[in-house]
């Protein structure tokens, strides 16, 4: 009899796929790809990837099929299962000084409190791990495989502080891992969650240097600073940086970049925006970003965002005062939106409002004003959320709660539309953190809310109401 491991339930066949072409179903379960077991998505991908495959799935009524495949190298079936990982998940064994999770509220919704540190959503979604859960095997099957890229979360090149800072005796045992990973060739970029006066100063340069003998299996390192909210009674007395620190943690990677670049063609080590702008510095150019390896760490999303917004207007500035190009709308009134959305689209002018963090609020305020300044009759009010809920010190828009945004935005100039960052949300519903939705916002401001996607094109888009592309 098979063990329960090895078997995995089909949730959806993507359509037009060669799942959907072999008529395989939701409900249906994969148990071998060419003879073999499938642990978990790490095998799938491997054992998929060839061009024959002869698999065996079980069907809802007993019956199994076993079925063979010809197709391209690495062509995907289009299979979603139940489970991504096809396999439990590997919650975090740390305990780490700046973890965020343990600085959230009690109450809120169960998902939020649990902690991931696994390789395989590494691979998947470009998590970033500690390497605290992986095995030898673990490292065996990623370099068998060569899957790649995988982000580590390093905070430290210091073993002993390393041990400290995630509170794990383990935690200084990875570096073998790491050298196995470098000597295979296998892609992988790094993180540093800088704590002041823990693995800052001596420290950050001790590890940057250390890091560097990774090249150029390890692409990028990004340096961001804790978060702190104001739920933290209990837990390891961390402080802010100043705007003096902000300097010195530029001027040290600066220094490597200049250093790294001649040499191996990369920069190597970014700070993410935050440090500029606490710094009161202009972004780096866009080359010195490596193609934006760290986006997702908020390295270069101002300068991204700032450079596709220009190139946005560029293409659209030939047509700027084209009729119709510039909406205004007058402030919704309780019970007349319609009214008022009518009439301003008929004189042709518009009004509308953005809400997003202190973080990115003065670069949004900029773009917006040069959006305005070449659509004659755009209005645009950018407002800035401070976060109450979890704490002023938090100033990123996607930690922003639906409460905050109405109690800050209530009986405020709006227009007649209000937009949001989509990272306010979370994936794939209309729902912020506090479990808000974007109905009840709506219902208390009276207005209508339009998602806008991360790229500048969407924001030009979303506010000269060019186009539905804005929408999330």
């Amino acid at each position: 009899m098979r063990e329960k491991q090895t078997e995995h339930k089909i949730r959806e066949v993507l359509p037009g796929s060669i799942a959907q072409e072999l008529e395989l179903e939701a409900g249906d379960v994969l148990l071998e790809v060419n003879g073999q077991p499938v642990e978990d998505v790490f095998d799938y991908h491997y054992l998929t990837n060839e061009e024959y495959l002869t698999v065996l799935v079980r069907k809802p009524d007993g019956e199994e099929w076993e079925i063979e495949i010809e197709k391209e190298f690495e062509e995907d079936l289009g299979i979603v299962f139940e489970n991504s990982l096809m396999d439990e998940y590997k919650s975090c064994r740390n305990k780490c000084i700046f973890c965020f999770i343990d600085q959230m509220p009690k109450g809120m919704r169960e998902t939020l409190y649990f902690k991931d540190d696994d390789s395989r959503l590494s691979f998947l979604q470009g998590n970033y791990v500690t390497l605290t859960n992986m095995s030898d095997h673990d490292i065996e099957r990623i370099i068998r495989y060569h899957l790649e890229p995988i982000n580590i979360s390093f905070h430290t090149m210091n073993p002993q502080l390393r041990c400290r800072m995630l509170n794990n005796r383990f935690a200084g045992d990875i570096f073998p891992k790491v050298d196995a990973l470098a000597r295979a060739g296998i892609e992988m970029n790094g993180q540093i969650v800088l704590c002041r006066g823990v693995n800052d100063g001596e420290e950050l340069e001790y590890s940057i240097r250390k890091l560097t003998e990774y090249l150029p299996s390890l692409k990028s390192v990004s340096v961001v600073p804790v978060g702190l909210t104001k739920f933290r009674d209990g837990l390891y007395p961390l402080e802010p940086f100043t705007k003096q620190d902000a300097e010195q943690v530029i001027d040290c990677i600066e220094a490597w970049q200049e250093r790294l670049y001649p040499e191996y063609g990369l920069h190597f080590v970014h700070a993410s925006d935050e440090w500029y702008l606490l710094a009161g510095r202009e972004f780096p150019e866009e080359e010195r970003y490596d193609g934006y390896l760290q986006l997702e760490n908020g390295v270069g999303m101002m300068r991204l965002l700032r450079e596709e917004t220009m190139e946005a207007l560029g293409q659209m500035c030939g047509d700027a005062n084209a009729p119709g190009s510039g909406v205004a709308g007058e402030q919704l009134d309780e019970g007349g939106a319609q009214a008022d959305t009518e009439e301003s689209e008929s004189s042709g002018r518009r009004e509308l409002s953005v809400a997003t963090g202190r973080l990115a609020a003065p670069l949004i305020r900029e773009l917006c004003g040069e959006i305005a300044r070449r659509f004659p009759g755009l209005s645009v009010h950018v407002y800035e959320i401070r976060n109450h809920f979890f704490g002023e010190l938090i100033t990123v828009s996607g930690l922003i709660t639906g409460t905050d945004l109405m109690e800050q935005l209530r009986g405020k100039p709006l227009g007649t539309e209000l937009l949001l960052p989509v990272n306010m949300l979370r994936s794939g519903e209309q729902v912020f953190l506090d479990d808000v939705t974007v109905e009840e916002l709506e219902k208390a401001l009276q207005i209508k809310v339009r998602i806008v996607k991360s790229s500048g094109q969407d924001l030009v888009a979303a506010v000269t109401g060019r186009e539905e592309g804005g929408r999330g």
